[in-house]
């Protein structure tokens, strides 16, 4: 067989796989969003340098928990969660500098504690008054003031 024959080849493939990863990431986030309560999230992974460490994703609200799922990833499981009961709202600020290139436009970065230390996250307003209201609507008999932070 010719060699271009090997390239034509190879270029379909791989252009079957793409299709096949594109299709696969919407299916995902089909079955994602399929109960509600699902929003664009960024979470910010430990950097120390301004504007790095960003990773898009999905946030998505089960229960008590806030789980985080990266957008560009077919795993059906959650990367990262968190318990309401264990977070506390911080700050919130615009990004700035880098972060204005790095995360969806309009997106607001929020600054939280958890048991683990500090936390930011990014999201829209609309999504921000919906995890505020969530982040309070703890169960009736929760001690507001001795959190497991």
């Amino acid at each position: 067989m010719p060699v271009w024959q090997w390239l034509l080849d190879s270029a379909v493939l791989l252009l079957v796989l793409l299709l096949c990863y594109g299709v696969g990431l919407i299916v995902r986030r089909r079955v994602l969003s399929r109960h509600g309560g699902t929003f664009e999230l960024s979470y910010r992974v430990g950097s120390t340098r301004a504007g790095r460490g960003w990773l898009l994703g999905l946030g998505r609200y089960s229960g008590e928990t806030l789980e985080w799922f990266r957008i560009f990833s077919l795993s059906p499981r959650p990367k990262a969660s968190w318990l309401r009961s264990e977070l506390s709202f911080d700050n919130r600020r615009t990004p700035e500098g880098a972060e204005e290139f790095a995360l969806y436009p309009d997106h607001l970065v929020i600054e939280l504690r958890d048991r683990d230390g500090e936390l930011e996250l990014a999201m829209s307003a609309a999504s921000l008054t919906g995890f505020q209201a969530w982040l309070e609507a703890r169960p009736p008999g929760t001690d507001w003031d001795q959190r497991q932070v």
